[in-house]
């Protein structure tokens, strides 16, 4: 965007030129790496207790906040509600599974189709969903979330509604490095570390805070002249193909593969993930996933209906603030989004 147009954008297109990162507090700056500092050390905790499961749990949560830093992406700052952000989990879950019953263990084989079948799928339903707005794009999502869902279940040589269980976990140029836990949890570290930088530099971006702009103002978008279908439309690709990226890691996790990756009721809690961490930030959906896993995990001690406990909550934290968790500490400490 160039200086002579922002004068006559008005005061949308002023919002959408600010960077997310100018003049930040020092503590916004740190959090980020805080909360992976303290991600890191989840293997000593385990070693302290004895308790290995432990860094299941973490790692679990990592793939999860992987997946829902993706869906922030076009939610957050595109304002697009998909309710088939999911489908793409279960691409990339697939991606391993099909490709390791034809005998191709390698993971960045596994990982290259999992982003190139996802990106074609969200190149095209994006194309059709993005005609819609509103809840018409949410019930679009949805259908073709379904339609994926659906066709999985038909392949009955891949387990069909069963799922299929994996021979073992990929193998890095004929490497089994992560058949270890410990392993498997700092690669997964390393890529949601990774998948957060882009995430910055991305909302940094002309193509950031165009998406923004979009998200505020299309028509004033449009008036300055940008396209917002182009910009939703990359967004939409690019998250389609980080989710499934999570979706490999999963698959890997648990070494099994199910349809049931795919359903809408992942995507809504994808999409709780979001809203309790806050959406709009970089940092609320590593915050949302992670207390969304954790109080799932505790809560199921207790009650085989932790989900209406969970739901509860969800409540009373958008009603304590609708930026979610996020909104709350930032409000606490008088900074600025993360």
């Amino acid at each position: 965007m160039s200086e002579a147009a922002t004068p006559s954008a008005g005061p949308v297109s002023s919002q959408v030129i600010d960077a997310p990162h100018v003049r930040r507090p020092l503590l916004a700056q740190s959090a980020p790496w805080l909360i992976f500092g303290l991600f890191a050390a989840v293997p000593l905790l385990a070693l302290a207790t004895g308790d290995s499961f432990i860094v299941v749990i973490a790692t679990r949560m990592l793939i999860f906040a992987l997946a829902a830093l993706s869906l922030n992406l076009i939610m957050g700052y595109g304002a697009l509600v998909s309710f088939g952000h999911a489908a793409y989990i279960g691409i990339g879950a697939y991606a391993v599974g099909i490709l390791s019953s034809y005998g191709i263990n390698d993971l960045l084989l596994q990982i290259t189709a999992a982003l190139a079948v996802s990106g074609l799928f969200a190149l095209v339903t994006g194309y059709l969903s993005l005609r819609t707005s509103g809840v018409y794009f949410i019930m679009i999502t949805l259908a073709f979330g379904q339609m994926a869902f659906f066709f999985m279940v038909s392949l009955s040589a891949f387990g069909g509604d069963d799922g299929m269980s994996l021979s073992g976990r990929s193998t890095l140029f004929g490497a089994g490095m992560l058949r270890d836990n410990l392993v498997l949890f700092y690669s997964v570290l390393g890529v949601l570390a990774a998948a957060f930088l882009l995430m910055r530099m991305l909302v940094a971006s002309r193509f950031g805070r165009v998406l923004r702009g979009t998200r505020d103002n299309p028509t004033r978008m449009r008036a300055i002249g940008f396209s917002p279908f182009s910009f939703q439309l990359t967004a939409y690709v690019i998250a389609g193909m980080i989710a499934a990226l999570a979706g490999v890691l999963l698959a890997n996790q648990v070494q099994f593969v199910s349809p049931a990756y795919m359903t809408w009721a992942r995507s809504g809690e994808l999409i709780v993930m979001v809203v309790l961490g806050g959406m709009g930030t970089l940092l609320g959906p590593i915050i949302g996933a992670t207390v969304f896993i954790l109080l799932g995990d505790v809560l199921a001690h207790f009650s085989e209906h932790w989900k209406l406990v969970l739901g509860l909550i969800l409540v009373l934290v958008v009603l304590g603030s609708r930026d979610g968790m996020s909104g709350l500490a930032r409000r606490l400490r008088g900074g600025s989004d993360v």
